[in-house]
């Protein structure tokens, strides 16, 4: 029997017709549309020049670390188990002796007023109202005591490079320590810089140079120049004035010969916690810690030091091994879900460092782009939880996760 047509009437219609109000806020607009930190990235690259998202977004030479850093995540695989009670799900854990909403720690990254005029903060202000430790780099572009100041119940941490003046060095070290600093972060995995061949590429100098190739993505980024030319000029907060490239800046300023008694004496300097950044072997590992280091961060810099370093997931289980639970062990590099932070923590990794998913949620929409990417992570870690049959984050171990083969 044929079926039986008839137009629709609108009693029929009305209940289907879902009008949503104009969002006239643009930014609202970005941020409502991204459900992931993928989606962040792609509203980050439309939003900035294509100089400062290749900044963000870029790694070493071929960028091969940072390829297989992400690829890594990918191979992933969870084991669930069923009938467990998931009606609540706990996020929470201990970062350093204090607890954390979740095992999230923003990490510190350069000339960040780049990305966004507020810049660094913008940052800690969404890491205040999210409970996670924000980490001010040495080549953050707002001062020690202004980062405090505007966030004043944040978890301040303050990232720390070894220069060629270990007096300057010091200097920064006692300025967070008056602060009321309760980390310091050394990366020691920068004795020269690394070949960052996009920014060679967009000739990026710092500040950035009005050059004809400037004036043009001037066209095509009005908002983002009005705000760098409305707003304090770009420069390092703990730094003198720079007129160059990052690479020239680093081989100008940081000493290529430290050695371990360099981490020997700054615990001698530092009353609070110390972490060691950078670490990419096992023996490392062990070894900061036989200094005096409370933490260590598995990471090859984002990728954007030694192309085809170790993969900071890969080498994590055998960091954690040698560390044998005397020191907090962390880990970087290729995160971008809350089911990556929820990888990282069952393979032994006391909390995840991440630098470029919420620089694409600075760039593209300031302090709400950051909590927007905050949110984004908490929702996936605790969907990933519930469907693994985990309900706290800290329940997590090695027998719920593995690495499939390459």
């Amino acid at each position: 029997m044929p079926v039986r047509r008839q137009l629709p009437r609108y009693a029929d219609l009305k209940p289907l017709v879902r009008v949503r109000p104009p969002r006239l806020d643009p930014t609202r607009r970005r941020l409502e549309s991204s459900f992931t930190v993928a989606d962040l990235r792609v509203a980050a690259r439309k939003r900035a020049p294509r100089a400062v998202f290749d900044y963000v977004d870029g790694a070493a030479e071929q960028e091969i670390g940072l390829r297989r850093a992400r690829e890594a995540f990918s191979r992933v695989e969870f084991s669930p188990r069923v009938l467990r009670d998931v009606g609540t799900i706990d996020t929470t854990t201990t970062i350093l002796g204090e607890s954390a909403s979740m095992p999230v720690i923003l990490g510190p990254t350069g000339f960040t007023r780049m990305a966004h005029h507020e810049g660094e903060r913008a940052v800690v202000r969404a890491a205040e109202s999210a409970g996670v430790p924000y980490a001010l780099s040495t080549m953050g572009t707002t001062s020690i005591e202004a980062f405090r100041d505007e966030a004043p119940l944040a978890r301040h941490w303050f990232q720390l490079y070894l220069w060629n003046d270990r007096d300057a060095s010091g200097e920064l070290v006692e300025r967070a320590r008056k602060a009321g600093y309760d980390t310091l972060v050394l990366t020691v995995d920068t004795p020269v810089p690394g070949a960052r061949l996009r920014d060679n590429h967009n000739g990026l100098t710092i500040p950035p140079s009005l050059t004809a190739r400037t004036l043009l993505d001037m066209a095509r980024h009005p908002a983002w120049w009005a705000n760098v030319l409305t707003t304090e000029p770009l420069t390092f907060a703990s730094l003198n004035s720079w007129n160059g490239t990052v690479a020239e800046l680093v081989t100008h300023m940081f000493d290529p010969t430290a050695v371990a008694r360099d981490v020997t004496w700054l615990r001698e300097q530092w009353p609070g916690h110390l972490v060691v950044k950078g670490i990419q072997h096992p023996d490392d590992a062990k070894a900061v810690v036989d200094l005096g280091a409370d933490g260590v961060v598995v990471s090859n810099h984002g990728g954007r030091q030694l192309d085809r370093a170790p993969v900071p997931l890969e080498i994590l289980p055998d960091v954690v091994a040698a560390v044998g639970g005397r020191a907090s062990v962390f880990v970087d590099t290729g995160v971008m879900s809350g089911a990556d932070v929820v990888a990282a923590k069952a393979f032994g990794a006391d909390a995840v460092v991440v630098g470029r998913a919420y620089m694409y949620g600075l760039m593209a929409g300031g302090e709400a782009g950051v909590t927007r990417m905050l949110d984004i992570l908490r929702a996936e870690m605790e969907r990933t939880l519930a469907l693994m049959g985990v309900p706290r984050m800290d329940d997590l171990d090695p027998s719920r996760v593995r690495l499939r083969p390459a």
